[in-house]
This record gives structure tokens, C-alpha cells and sequence, in this order.
């Protein structure tokens, strides 16, 4: 006979929620004041580079900076190793937030998971739909996918600055969409941005995960240990043509997600605490300075450029809201998935808006689409024009919203 009460299980059950409710907890407070340290970054980078002292913007990030291993040397630009390597941290915290979802998170169950999928299907799809109605040119046509992400930074600190009479549950829908936003980005990336493949250069990669594993596997648990595997895994992406901040994704994705004992984080929620502050205060701002400097003085805004700017902006503030509302509302109305408890629809329109905050993965994926310096600073101004339309009117509705919600929890 079985003398077990329900609910015996609960003791045991509390300790995991309520870890992963403060890492969430964590999260969400980072990245809320992470995004205002973003805003005062790419401010100073508009200001530098439209200042008097604009020429030294750009030269600063030209400065060459070697790489010396014995008789080995790697020269590159400031601008490169931010972009392509102190990105790949971030990146590297991008696949842990994905391992981790999917594994005890909001992409751990198919019926939770589901419908933010379906609803950031939706706001790739109509966004870039919306830039190549302006943008079918060839040439142009390569900047299709600079609208489609969402900057989980910028769209969680406006919804932060809403106050906490803001559901949770629309804090997780928009969390989650955001995160998907960051797969597909990812994917697109791999997909449609790397050209010229070397076969020799992902065997290299492949050493450095076996290597990877190869320690995980032996019960390494310090993070300098990892450093040289994913160096190789870095280096390797970048001799076969992939992008090479792709390495981060990968590592993070083969992040151990179980605790080696009761009483130890697991090594994805440890790793990851311990470099997101490093990501959101130091790679994604300087990211931010290094490229959001957009000069309109002399800016010709021609030759189907202005067309760049107009796509861009008009798929982020309007496309992404329609592509994930309408997802959203179809999911529902078909039966395929329901509202979670406490989402209504203007929760959902809400998390539409804000859906069309785009700055660091779309200014990151528009230096990948364009070569030409005039459409480059096009797309750039597009996004930057794109995300402040999308913080006006997030924060517009977002303020009626909340007031609403605190009438109902009043009443």
C-alpha cells in the first residue's frame, strides 16, 4: 500500500521553482536596466558621430589591433573584434537562455511553447514581406532580414519601466517571443549570410566541441578551462566563411543543463548569471557606440536608399506587430493554442509593439546584408528610426494599459 499524501512531492518541487524563478527574476532586472544603459550608448554614438569631433568616431574604430602568439599574428580593427569577436559572448549567453528554455522554461512544453513560436513566425514573416514590397532590387533585396529580430534588452526594459501591475505572464510571452526571435535570427544568419564554405574550417570547429565535451565529460568545472575549445570552435567558424560569433550559440547550446549535485546550479544558470551583467553592461553597449554612430551630414539618402530606411523602419514599427498579433489571433481562433492566464489582447498588443524594438541583432544582421557604406547607414537609420517609433507607442499603450490593469486589481 502507498502511504505517500499528495502533494509529499512539494518540499522537493519548491527548492527547483523557486531557483528558477529568481534566475528569471535575475534576468528580467538586467535586462530592464541594461536596455536604458543601451539607449545612453547608442545616444553617444549618434551624438559623437554628428559631433565636431566625428572624424576621430571613426577612427577609433579602424585602429588595428594584433593578435600575437609567438611568430603568429592575427591584425584586425577595434570594429572587428567588437563585432565578431567580444559579440560572441554575447551569442554565447544567447544559447544559453535558449538551452535553458527549452529545458525547464517557456519552450520546455510543446502547448506552452507553441504559440510564441507561431506568434515570431509571424513577426519575421509580414516584416519581410514589408521591407521587399520597397526593397526588390537586387542589392537591396539583401537587407530582407534586418527587420525580423526582437532586442530582448530594449523590449523588456520599456516593459519595465510599466511598472509591476503588468502580468507575469506577459512579461514570459514577450521573453519567449523574444528569445525565439533570437533562434530564427540565428538561423538566418547561418543560413543566409555565409557564403564560400570551408569544409577544413568546420573540422576545425568540430575539434574544438569534442574538446568541449571532452571536458565537460571529465568533470571540468571552471570556466578558464573552456577558454582554448572555444577559441578553436571561434577560429574554426571563421576559417570555413561562417560567421564566426556562431561559435557562441554552439558552445551555449551544449552547455550542461543538470547540477552535478543537489546543492550546485546547474552549469548553464551558473555560466550564465555570471557573464549576462558582462553582456549587458559592457558587449552590448559598446556594440551599440561602435556602430549605432549614423552621420547624417552628407547622408544621401538616394539612389533607392531611402527605400532601405522607409523598409526598415516600417516592417520594425508596423510589420512586427501585425506579423505577431495576427499569428496570435489566428493560433487562438483556429483552436491550435490558448491565451495563458491573465494575457488578454491587449497584452498581446502590447507585446506587438514592443516586438518592434529591433537595435543590436537588426544593426548586427544589416553589416552582414550590406557592403556599401550609403546603404549600410540607410538600414541603420531605418532601425534606429524603427525602435523609437516602437518605444513611443509601447510606451503610450503600455502606460494606458497598465492603468487599466490597476483599476482591475483595485476594483
Amino acid at each position: 500500500m502507498n502511504d505517500r499524501q499528495p502533494g509529499s512531492d512539494l518540499p522537493k518541487i519548491q527548492p527547483l521553482v523557486a531557483r528558477a524563478l529568481a534566475t528569471l527574476q535575475q534576468f528580467l532586472h538586467v535586462e530592464a536596466v541594461s536596455g536604458i544603459v543601451l539607449l545612453v550608448a547608442a545616444a553617444a554614438a549618434l551624438l559623437w558621430a554628428n559631433s565636431p569631433f566625428a572624424h576621430s568616431y571613426h577612427e577609433i574604430w579602424n585602429l588595428r589591433l594584433p593578435l600575437r602568439l609567438g611568430d603568429f599574428a592575427f591584425e584586425r580593427s577595434l570594429h572587428f573584434w567588437i563585432n565578431d569577436a567580444l559579440m560572441t559572448v554575447f551569442f554565447l549567453v544567447v544559447g544559453m537562455e535558449i538551452r535553458r528554455e527549452i529545458h525547464e522554461g517557456a519552450l520546455s512544453r510543446f502547448d506552452q511553447a507553441v504559440l510564441p513560436v507561431l506568434a515570431a513566425f509571424g513577426g519575421v514573416i509580414i516584416p519581410a514581406l514589408i521591407y521587399l514590397s520597397f526593397n526588390a532590387a537586387a542589392g537591396r533585396d539583401q537587407g530582407w532580414a534586418i527587420p525580423t529580430a526582437t532586442d530582448i534588452a530594449f523590449a523588456v526594459g520599456v516593459l519595465a519601466l510599466l511598472g509591476k501591475s503588468v502580468p507575469g505572464n506577459v512579461r514570459v510571452f514577450l521573453l519567449a517571443l523574444a528569445i525565439i526571435d533570437d533562434i530564427i535570427a540565428v538561423l538566418i544568419i547561418a543560413l543566409f549570410y555565409t557564403t564560400g564554405l570551408e569544409p577544413g574550417g568546420f573540422a576545425v570547429a568540430a575539434l574544438g566541441v569534442i574538446m568541449a565535451l571532452g571536458f565537460q565529460r571529465i568533470g571540468f568545472g571552471s570556466a578558464y578551462a573552456y577558454i582554448l575549445p572555444a577559441f578553436i570552435v571561434w577560429a574554426g567558424f571563421l576559417m570555413a566563411g561562417v560567421h564566426p560569433t556562431l561559435a557562441g550559440v554552439a558552445l551555449g547550446l551544449i552547455t550542461p543543463v543538470r547540477a552535478p549535485g543537489p546543492k550546485i546550479e546547474p552549469p548553464v544558470t551558473r555560466v550564465e548569471t555570471a557573464l549576462h551583467p558582462w553582456v549587458a553592461y559592457v558587449v552590448m553597449p559598446l556594440f551599440a557606440l561602435a556602430n549605432a554612430g549614423v552621420g547624417f551630414k552628407g547622408m544621401e539618402l538616394a539612389g533607392g536608399a531611402q527605400f532601405v530606411t522607409l523598409g526598415v523602419a516600417l516592417a520594425l514599427c508596423a510589420g512586427k506587430p501585425v506579423g505577431v498579433i495576427g499569428a496570435t489571433w489566428l493560433a487562438v481562433r483556429t483552436g491550435w493554442c490558448r491565451l495563458a492566464p491573465d494575457v488578454t489582447w491587449a497584452g498581446v498588443c502590447l507585446i506587438g509593439l514592443l516586438a518592434g524594438i529591433g537595435f543590436t541583432m537588426s544593426i548586427f544582421i544589416a553589416m552582414l546584408a550590406f557592403a556599401d557604406d550609403k546603404l549600410l547607414d540607410a538600414a541603420k537609420l531605418g532601425v534606429l528610426l524603427g525602435s523609437l517609433i516602437s518605444v513611443t507607442l509601447g510606451l503610450g499603450f503600455g502606460a494606458e494599459y497598465a492603468q487599466r490593469q490597476r483599476r482591475e486589481d483595485d476594483g
